[in-house]
């Protein structure tokens, strides 16, 4: 399995053909756009939104125009401020990889762990006898039995 080995770059590996085949049909397919498929669009009058198409649409309005697009935002962080908190969310991950590696973690002093964990369980129980455990499993077939069907 291939893994980038950054989440935040991003890696060529198409050729320069590849790019120039994918442009190629995107200029195909957005050549069928250059007609206005709309000019002699009519609604049909039987449609249950004829009515408010024929009220909303107003042939007059004006078309938008490039001094109706908005002015670039000034409180927009700039574009170099993204790669650098991308490296340092990068430098982060590689830091916490190298200190959870397995070659970090050691098992050191676990008697002690494994008797305060023993001693804050309670004394240990002596294994049960082969009787007890007989005498449980016959208490519960006993219990387990259906009652007997209702007399007729």
């Amino acid at each position: 399995m291939d893994v980038r080995s950054s989440l935040f770059v991003n890696v060529r590996r198409s050729g320069v053909a590849a790019q120039f085949l994918a442009s190629v049909g995107a200029c195909a397919m957005l050549s069928a756009c250059v007609g206005n498929p709309f000019k002699d669009a009519k609604v049909d009058p039987r449609s249950p939104i004829a009515a408010e198409v024929a009220r909303t649409v107003r042939s007059d309005a004006p078309y938008p125009t490039f001094a109706g697009i908005p002015p670039v935002p000034k409180d927009v962080r700039p574009h170099k401020q993204y790669g650098q908190a991308a490296a340092q969310i990068e430098q982060t991950r590689a830091d916490v990889v190298r200190a959870t590696g397995d070659d970090s973690w050691t098992l050191n002093n676990s008697e002690t762990f494994a008797d305060q964990a023993r001693s804050a369980a309670g004394p240990e129980l002596a294994p049960a006898q082969q009787s007890d455990t007989e005498a449980f499993a016959k208490d519960l077939r006993k219990r387990a039995t259906p009652p007997p069907p209702p007399p007729r």
